[in-house]
This record gives C-alpha cells, structure tokens and sequence, in this order.
C-alpha cells in the first residue's frame, strides 16, 4: 500500500491549475498529471448547455484513460505527493476515491476569463476561437465554470482566494502541506 497522498488542484478554466501543479510537482520531485492531456471528444456530455439545465452532475464527465494513468501512478510511486489537475476535485465518482486531498484554486471569473483570452491570443491560429468562445461563455460557460466550483468548493481542504503571483500561491500552498500531511 502506498504512503503517496494524491493532491487536486481544482478550479475553473484559467484558474490556474496547470501552472500551479507543475510549480508543486517541481517543489516536491514528484510527478503530476493533466486532466486536459486526457481528454478527447467523448470526455464532455454532447450538449453542455443541457447538461446544465440538468443539473451540471460532473461525473458524466468522462476520462478513463487520466484515470487509469493515475491508479498505475499510485501503484508505482514511493514519492510523497502525485499532483493531478482536476478541475472537479472529488465531484467525478470515477476518481474521488483517488484523491487525499483537494486544493481549489477560487479566482475571479474575470481574472480566470482574462486568461483563457490571453492563452487564445497567443496562438495566432486560435483568434478567430475567441468569439466563439466569448459567445458560449455568455451563453452558458460562465454558469458551468460557477456551478462547478460551487460542486468542489463544498469538498475542498483548501481553499485559495488571493490574487497573487503563481510564486506566492505555489509557497502558499506548499506551506499548507507542510503543515497539514504527515
């Protein structure tokens, strides 16, 4: 049985989470996975905005494959921690039973929507995405971004508000373990 303690970091889209797992992964020489590098097009129900109406259940949010790579991470690891973005934090009953502990990163919806923008923009082949996502955001994204993080913020160990440098919320955060895994 292994000591390693899984670690999600959880938030809404431009939170955040990836920068900030492979910020921590470095900090503790442990190894980390991506939700979005699991992903494919049978992850996401057909029609969000539908799934919304019914209720947003976010373990109809499927990702057998990051599953799968995080029981054979566990299985071979001797490291402390095992980083993981998970956007849902224990929500999705496919994973929750992995996860020790759940770090949501609760940012600003304008600062998490700034930098969706900013990551579009610096694809010069996505521009022309911005509009089409700015029009989803409008039109149900935001209220999808919203009641997700309400879902995980109810099941969270910690719960990052502040606005500061990815610097400051890594030394936050690594801090907190510290203090609070044995």
């Amino acid at each position: 049985m292994s000591n390693t303690k899984v670690v999600a970091v959880s938030g809404v889209s431009g939170a955040g989470k990836t920068t900030i797992v492979k910020q921590l992964a470095t900090k503790f020489d442990c190894p980390f996975l991506l939700f979005d590098e699991h992903t494919d097009k049978n992850t996401y129900p057909k029609n969000m905005k539908l799934w919304l109406k019914n209720g947003a259940n976010v373990s109809l949010i499927k990702t057998p494959e990051f599953v799968c790579s995080l029981e054979d991470l566990i299985s071979k690891s001797s490291s402390r921690f095992i980083f993981i973005e998970e956007p849902f934090g224990r929500e999705r009953d496919s994973i929750s039973l992995l996860i020790d502990y759940v770090v949501l990163l609760d940012q600003p919806m304008e600062l998490c929507l700034a930098r969706i923008i900013k990551r579009y923009t610096a694809h010069p082949h996505s521009i022309g995405s911005i509009s089409n996502y700015l029009n989803k955001y409008e039109d149900h994204f935001r209220e999808i971004y919203i009641s997700a993080a309400n879902q995980v913020r109810d099941d969270s160990d910690l719960i990052f508000k502040e606005v500061v440098s990815i610097k400051d919320t890594t030394n936050y955060i690594t801090n907190w373990l510290k203090r609070n895994i044995n």
